[in-house]
């Protein structure tokens, strides 16, 4: 079953009186509970891809259908409580506020969300129990400046749970991390994707592509190739699918 479908999904920025066209006649699936890489070169239009697929950003021509319905018909008022609902968000840059705790940063979403009916007191027990889940609990109280990049990006993941999504959108999830802060984020975010939440990711990395289901590149806009390696489980070999996926890429041009 699909939970989004996108069909001739068209994306034009006017500079200078200059058209550009970063997305052209993009046709895609995501089947609910998958987990999807996008890939592709710098400035090919993965960002603008994801952010389109998920409402913050306008289209030209085209549709986008979100679990039934076609999002850039909506009311923007209605399109923002669908994003504060059921979708979550994980960015490269972790944009948190800094006035606010690590923990009261992660239930924000859930204390402005008006389908979450829990108590202000049960929505904080919530994301201490996201915190517990993804091992960062002890920071609940500090400011965002006390904790490291991998601990605030599980934040960040804990902040895109706390209103149980039905997909979470992720630009680039681990491009600032190390690669053990990158290794322990992907693990929870294959987890959560294991519990059924589908999640579609922008990537330049083949490490984090390589434990997600299926793959697309994307090159001047357009979809070029699907590459479908299935889902990644603890007994898979790693390695076997970088290279399979690697070797893939490079055949088109990565």
């Amino acid at each position: 079953m699909n939970i989004i479908e996108v069909n001739s999904l068209c994306k034009t920025y006017i500079t200078n009186k200059r058209q550009n066209n970063v997305l052209k006649n993009v046709n895609f699936t995501v089947e609910k509970g998958e987990m999807l890489a996008v890939m592709g070169p710098s400035g090919s239009g993965k960002s603008t891809l994801l952010y389109t697929v998920s409402g913050m950003d306008d289209i030209t021509a085209g549709e986008v259908i979100f679990n039934g319905s076609d999002i850039h018909s909506l009311p923007q008022k209605k399109l923002a409580e669908l994003r504060l609902d059921e979708m979550g968000f994980i960015f490269q840059q972790m944009y948190m506020l800094k006035n606010l705790s690590v923990l009261d940063n992660i239930i924000l979403p859930a204390l402005q969300s008006r389908k979450n009916t829990l108590s202000s007191k049960e929505k904080a027990e919530y994301g201490k129990r996201l915190m517990r889940k993804l091992g960062i609990i002890e920071i609940a109280d500090n400011d965002i400046t006390e904790v490291s990049g991998g601990q605030l990006q599980r934040a960040c993941i804990c902040r895109s749970m706390v209103n149980s999504p039905k997909v979470i959108f992720a630009d680039e999830p681990t491009g600032a991390l190390n690669r053990t802060s990158s290794d322990e984020v992907m693990n929870e975010l294959g987890k959560i994707n294991d519990e059924g939440t589908t999640v579609m990711l922008v990537t330049h990395d083949v490490k984090v592509a390589a434990k997600c289901t299926r793959t697309i590149y994307i090159v001047d806009g357009s979809i070029k190739g699907e590459y479908n390696l299935g889902r990644f489980t603890e007994d898979d070999d790693i390695r076997k699918r970088e290279r399979s996926l690697n070797n893939w890429l490079m055949e088109l041009g990565w």
